[in-house]
């Protein structure tokens, strides 16, 4: 077993990163990272999982290196951290065979996912409720188990919604160390949740920032293209002389993600009195985002553009697969595969 307590995080590469994804996982799983030097961290590339939604192999090479590429520039260090892609860790997919000849289809069936999917198919009128779903969704879970459970983690950081994940992993590692306790045993991995339930970042729309409503501020787009996204989020037509509500405009609920207090305040006490117009506050938060994203803007391109990130993602591998090569060669004697 890990001497030392591990925390992993898995990272969806089924889309390019935005600066929801930055304000609600990258930058709250960094600061985590850096309280934890005590402690193993592991952060894995699911490319694998990806494959349920990205049908393209030129999109999905992107993403892959798009997502990498990000958690890099915005301050992951890949000497203190092991950075992998789950894709190069062949032990998981053994992992995930070993785990399902011990994981229950009915524990499947009552997964959220799977479920929610049937629930669409079933409100659409659809006669066949598992149309359109693949065994990729269906065995979702116990890949996740085999990703978390071959590098004995300890700890998983998620948000509360993604707790059944690691309810079904405790329960997948339960029902093995059962019959094979005896010659070896998974830890059995908690989840790490947030301490309060943060604020949804809006996106451009007002809706929930999300590439399913196509209304997301991509992270690194050039300095032009911000600024003209930013200038086209929707707006009321209060006159600029005119007191405004700041906090049911989404160019104020965004600044406040990343301007400091005295800033914030002073814009907020302008528009509340009069005389700022949603322009000058469109340009104001073109300013405080782009004051911080830029130095991670020529990183992340830098990244794209070289090898050193193939290098980085490969020695992480390497790094990965001395703990997994390990813990399989401990499973396949406990299950009488030597």
């Amino acid at each position: 077993m890990a001497a030392t307590t591990t925390y992993l995080t898995g990272i969806q590469t089924s889309g390019t990163p935005h600066i929801g994804n930055y304000i609600g996982a990258i930058k709250p799983a960094l600061a985590a990272a850096q309280s934890t030097e005590d402690y193993d961290t592991l952060y894995f590339l699911a490319d694998y999982h990806s494959l349920n939604t990205v049908k393209d192999p030129a999109e999905l090479r992107h993403n892959i290196r798009s997502v990498a590429a990000t958690w890099l520039a915005c301050g992951l260090d890949p000497q203190r951290t092991i950075l992998y892609r789950q894709s190069h860790i062949p032990e998981v997919f053994e992992l995930a065979t070993i785990l399902s000849s011990v994981t229950a289809k009915g524990l499947m069936n009552r997964a959220h996912a799977y479920k929610a999917a049937r629930d669409r198919n079933e409100a659409a009128g659809i006669a066949d409720l598992d149309a359109g779903i693949n065994m990729g969704l269906f065995n979702y879970p116990v890949l996740m188990a085999a990703d978390i459970l071959i590098m004995e983690s300890d700890y998983v950081p998620v948000g509360r919604d993604q707790a059944q994940h690691i309810e079904y992993t405790a329960d997948i590692a339960g029902s093995f160390n059962h019959l094979y306790g005896d010659s070896y045993s998974f830890p059995i991995p908690q989840g790490s949740y947030p301490a309060g339930e943060a604020s949804l970042l809006p996106g451009t729309d007002g809706r929930k920032m999300s590439k399913s409503y196509d209304n997301t501020i991509p992270l690194f787009l050039p300095e032009n293209k911000l600024k003209k996204l930013i200038r086209r989020i929707p707006t009321d037509s209060t006159p600029v002389e005119e007191p405004k509500e700041p906090d049911t405009s989404v160019p104020f609920q965004l600044l406040t993600q990343f301007a400091d207090a005295d800033r914030l305040a002073q814009t907020r006490k302008r528009l509340e009195a009069g005389g700022m117009g949603w322009g000058e506050l469109k340009n104001e938060l073109f300013e405080v985002i782009n004051a911080e994203i830029a130095p991670k803007r020529e990183r992340y391109e830098e990244l794209m553009a070289s090898r050193e990130l193939d290098d980085i993602l490969a020695a992480g591998a390497e790094r990965a697969r001395q703990r997994s090569r390990r813990v399989i060669a401990q499973v396949r004697e406990a299950i009488g595969i030597a």
